[in-house]
């Protein structure tokens, strides 16, 4: 478990809340606060430019220029003879940069 702040304020709110049930009320609250602490709520999206280190105004050439930098430091063929866990990394790396560049280029068809 990451967070448990949002069941304990979650637990305090629904008992105030549900002061006729304080019981029910508490329930209710931890069921929210866990479903806020377990990000069921995501409040932001991810951002495929900053996956690039880029901002949304970046031009095609910027764009195009900072994932061939990215792909070619990146990539796993480069990594071949390296530490598996190193590797897996590198792989899990790739595969953010090649979706965020697809999500991007998809965007910007629109």
């Amino acid at each position: 478990m990451k967070r448990w702040y949002g069941k304990l304020l979650g637990f305090f709110a629904g008992a105030a809340l549900l002061r006729g049930n304080p019981l029910l009320g508490a329930a209710l609250g931890l069921l929210i606060g866990h479903a806020f602490d377990s990000d069921w709520f995501k409040l932001r999206r991810d951002n495929p430019y900053a996956a690039l280190g880029l901002t949304s105004d970046a031009s095609d050439a910027e764009i195009d220029q900072a994932y061939r930098r990215l792909i070619s430091q990146y990539h796993p063929d480069k990594l071949a003879g390296a530490a598996a866990e190193l590797r897996q990394h590198a792989e899990a790396k790739a595969r953010e940069i090649n979706a965020a560049y697809d999500r991007i280029r998809t965007l910007r068809k629109r």
